[in-house]
This record gives C-alpha cells, sequence and structure tokens, in this order.
C-alpha cells in the first residue's frame, strides 16, 4: 500500500483535485489520504469541524451544478477509475467549539467545573497549551453514550456511502478500545474491505498496544525518527506487528518538511524513504515531498499559492522504490521483527523478518552523512542457503560480501530461492 496525502488546502476545489490524479498514480500510489473536507469552525482548522455533514466550502466548485456531495463523489470516481482507494480522516475525540453539536447535544461533551466545555490541550515545555477552537467530546462518560457511539457508526457508514475505503483515526489513543471495537465491526459488516488506521504517534506504549488489538489493520509507524542505533523502535516494531501491520512516512503534515530538514541532502532524503518503504507494509507521503517543498503543511493557513517552485523532482526515484517494493515479498509485507545484526560507529546492519515468508530483509545504513564506508558481511551466517540479491542494485552477490555503502545511503540485499 503507497498512500499520498493530498492535502486539501493546497488545492483549491474537488476539481483540481482529479487534475493531478493522473501525475499522483505515476508515482505507483494506490491509496490517497484527505485530510478532513468537513465544515470547519470559526479558526478555520480543518481539524476543528462544526457540520460533519456538510463539506467545507473552500473545496466546493460553485460554478458547478452539483450538491457538495456529488462533487466530492466525483472525486472519488476518478480514484477509482484509477485504481485508487481513498481514505479520510476520522476525528472522534474532539469538534469545533461552535459546532452544531455543542447546541444540540451538549451532554456529549466534557465540562468543566465551571459548567463550559473542555477544550483540548497538549504539554508544551512544561506548560499546557489549550486550543480553544475545540470542544472535547465524553466517549466514556457521556449519559447519552448510546446515541453517541451510533452518532459515529452512523457517520462511517455515510462516508462508505460516499465511496471512501478507509479511515485514518485521528488521536486514535484518546478514544475508548470499545468505541474503536464497535465502529470497526459495524463498518466492516457494512464493507468487509473497508481499513482503519491509527494515529497513535506520541501515545503511551501500553494505550497504543490496546488500540492495535482494538481491530485495527494499520497503525503509523514512528520509524521517521530511528536513528539506527537506539533499541526504542526495534521493541515498538516487534510489539505492534503481533496485532496490525503498520504505515510508515519520510514525512508528513504533521511534521517540518524533510528537504528542510535535511537542507536539501538528496542522499539522507532517499536513504530515509527508501527505509521507511521497505521496513512496514505501508508507506506514506504528503504532497510535494516529491518536489522538495519546505513550508510546513498547515491545518488553518496554507493554501494554493503556497504550492512551491520544486527543490528537484524525485519522481521517477521514487516510482522505481515503489517498483522493488512490490518484487519481493518481504518488502511488502509487514516484519515480525527487526534484528541487529551490527552496529559500529558509523554503519546500522539490521534485518527483517517476515511474517508469511521465509524471506528476510538486510539493511545496511551508512549513518556517516560525509563519506562512504566499505563492511564485510557474511550472508551465509545469516540466510544459510538462500541467495541474496541486491535489491536496489539489482545483481545477486556472494555468500562473503564486500558492501560499499555511499556516504548517507543504504543498502538493501534480499533472500530468496533462485
Amino acid at each position: 500500500m503507497f498512500v499520498y496525502n493530498l492535502f486539501p488546502r493546497i488545492y483549491k476545489n474537488f476539481s483540481k483535485w482529479v487534475d493531478d490524479l493522473d501525475r499522483i498514480k505515476a508515482l505507483g500510489v494506490d491509496w490517497i489520504y484527505i485530510n478532513p473536507v468537513s465544515y470547519p469552525g470559526f479558526s478555520g482548522s480543518l481539524y476543528a469541524i462544526k457540520d460533519h455533514y456538510k463539506f467545507n466550502p473552500l473545496f466546493v466548485d460553485n460554478s458547478l451544478k452539483k450538491s457538495p456531495e456529488e462533487q466530492f463523489k466525483d472525486f472519488v470516481r476518478e480514484c477509482k477509475v484509477r485504481n485508487i482507494k481513498v481514505c479520510i480522516d476520522l476525528l472522534l475525540n474532539h469538534t469545533s467549539i461552535d459546532s452544531v453539536l455543542v447546541e444540540e447535544h451538549r451532554n456529549w461533551y466534557k465540562l468543566r467545573e465551571d459548567g463550559d466545555i473542555k477544550r483540548p490541550g497538549a504539554w508544551d515545555n512544561g506548560i499546557w497549551v489549550e486550543w480553544g477552537d475545540l470542544a472535547e467530546i465524553d466517549n466514556e462518560g457521556s449519559p447519552d453514550k448510546r446515541n453517541l457511539w451510533n452518532y459515529w457508526k452512523d457517520l462511517v457508514e455515510w462516508y462508505i456511502d460516499l465511496g471512501i475505503d478507509g479511515f485514518r483515526c485521528d488521536y486514535a489513543y484518546n478514544v475508548p478500545f470499545d468505541l474503536w471495537k464497535f465502529i470497526i465491526k459495524s463498518a466492516k459488516s457494512k464493507n468487509p474491505d473497508v481499513k482503519f488506521m491509527a494515529e497513535i504517534l506520541g501515545g503511551p506504549f501500553d494505550k497504543n498496544i490496546e488500540v492495535a488489538k482494538s481491530g485495527f489493520d494499520y497503525v503509523f509507524s514512528s520509524a521517521k525518527w530511528w536513528n539506527y542505533v537506539d533499541p526504542w523502535f526495534i521493541e515498538q516494531y516487534s510489539a505492534f506487528s503481533k496485532y496490525s501491520s503498520s504505515i510508515a512516512f519520510p514525512e508528513s503534515h504533521d511534521t517540518v518538511r524533510i528537504s528542510q530538514e535535511y537542507e536539501e541532502d538528496l542522499a539522507r532524503i532517499k536513504q530515509r524513504f527508501i527505509f521507511t518503504s521497505f521496513i512496514s507494509e505501508s508507506v506514506m507521503i504528503p504532497v510535494g515531498f516529491e518536489f522538495g517543498f519546505k513550508k510546513k503543511l498547515d491545518v488553518v493557513s496554507t493554501k494554493p499559492e503556497d504550492w512551491e517552485i520544486p527543490s528537484y523532482d524525485i519522481s521517477s526515484f521514487i516510482k522505481r522504490i515503489i517498483e522493488i517494493k512490490q518484487k519481493y515479498q518481504i518488502l511488502r509485507e509487514e516484519g515480525k521483527s527487526i534484528e541487529i545484526i551490527n552496529i559500529d560507529n558509523e554503519v546500522s546492519s539490521f534485518l527483517k523478518r517476515g511474517k508469511y515468508t521465509d524471506q528476510v530483509a538486510i539493511f545496511m545504513v551508512n549513518r556517516n552523512t560525509n563519506s562512504k564506508v566499505k563492511r564485510y558481511i557474511d550472508f551465509s551466517q545469516i540466510v544459510g542457503y538462500y541467495n541474496i540479491v541486491d535489491v536496489l542494485d539489482e545483481f545477486f552477490v556472494p555468500k562473503f560480501y564486500e558492501v560499499e555503502i555511499p556516504r548517507a545511503g543504504i543498502k538493501v540485499f534480499v533472500s530468496i530461492i533462485h
């Protein structure tokens, strides 16, 4: 699964989204993820929804004699014509503070001691930052919980009727696990192929494990932040893989642009994309990753004028990596575990062991950003009688082999029966 985040604010209306589909498809994309398209509250944030059953007027073409719903369905149909499935955000933790639900169902919300509706927030360097445009839903303790949960169920089914194939579930660890089980079971009874993807980044480990066990098909991976040395990623990967597959990414709409972060160092950027593409079953990129866009996507302020002049174009590289991923089963499935082979002062060598295949993938990552390195590796001690192919350079290598890794580079080998 190769997911492309079509960030709606950087485009204009639904018709303009369609115009970019052929270019996106050419990358090898088979899923498109869209951030919320619902009518927003006073802040304009995509994630502060005022009315779930109305569309954001920014994305509606008023020159067309079609309803917003029909325009959205047209976009989804155009995706299906290109064999692209569509995933959309699902927000169960909060609405905008001026949501229509605040007036209609005040008892669905958490209340402060003074009786006002509670705003969610987060700690930032020891200071609590309250998000004043949001209102926190009480999915656990609402006295009208049955109707609240049915509201979410009906919303998911409405999206499925519009043609939606999957849901990225925002802030998943802060939603009751039983609610996820209820919604996922209901949705899959309507469409067994619908996928649920849990956004759990930053959540407590124990809660995130419970989320993964709640019926989710995918959880979002922290692979972007792994330094190829510390054990935390290996531990997380092995724990989550027991319950669901993962989606990795080199950058997302929530992060700084990797072109900015890595100062346009294409070697490092490509290294991270190769790693995130091959380590998880699925990989995701946001619009602009392929062009080296530098300006961070913003859920309130990004606009079509923020489409940048490309710093570079790695579209053909991305397509090639996805083609390689599809060629080898171990690269296109979730691994059972990651195991360290060796870590020295410059090179990290580790393997991905498959769940459903005897293949293994061996990664050798050069952490030196200044110069190439050479290392000997004895594949016979790792894969036994299997042959070894260098998947990036496409040739078979001997069992005892001197590997040359470019600066900030990565080499990936797969065991196969030849």
